[in-house]
């Protein structure tokens, strides 16, 4: 696998399924503004997990579609702390996003400096939507900072952050569900 597959495909299996996993709060998120708001993160999760696939995929010879959905659940390199199904838990699941944008961050900031001008241009047009991505984790973080329930769950989530390897059990009906319309509707594309 070529350097840029290797950087890259991680990082965008981490936002696509990090995408799936927050979408499921669209329509049950505690306020309006919040459905409204982690909609528009997923969108945006699952967009750049798009762009860096067709960065890999332009390489391999491949489509970002085959990267995303055809692979195996054991092919996919996303990190521990994406797959984990945090519904219904407010504080778990803006403990995750924060902790997140704070490790994207730090990610994007080192893609930026790339010496390949498509993945550092790239990752600049990434950074500048993740921007809002961490202003409202920023907020989440200043409202919850005195929450016995928000900082329990930072403890919980702050050692799985960098966490690959093996799959959490929930991965596989997750991989189901993400890849079910690829695997039943032939030439289905994003």
């Amino acid at each position: 696998m070529s350097e840029r597959a290797q950087l890259l495909l991680p990082i965008a299996d981490d936002e696509l399924v990090l995408g799936w996993r927050n979408s499921e709060w669209t329509g049950i998120a505690p306020f309006l503004e919040e459905d409204v708001a982690f909609s528009s993160i997923v969108q945006n999760e699952i967009g750049h997990a798009r762009a860096l696939y067709q960065l890999v995929a332009d390489e391999l010879g491949t489509t970002a579609d085959a990267l995303a959905f055809d692979r195996s659940p054991d092919e996919y390199q996303c990190s521990r702390f994406v797959e984990l199904r945090l519904v219904p838990d407010w504080a778990r699941t803006i403990a995750r996003h924060w902790l997140y944008e704070e490790a994207d961050e730090k990610r994007l900031e080192a893609l930026k400096a790339s010496d390949d001008p498509e993945v550092a241009g790239l990752a600049a047009k990434i950074d500048r939507e993740e921007a809002y991505h961490r202003m409202h984790a920023q907020m989440w973080n200043e409202r919850l900072a005195e929450e016995p329930r928000y900082l329990e769950a930072l403890e919980e989530l702050r050692p799985l952050v960098d966490g690959r390897g093996d799959h959490t059990r929930e991965f596989a009906a997750l991989w189901e569900e993400m890849t079910m319309v690829r695997r039943s509707v032939a030439g289905a594309t994003w």
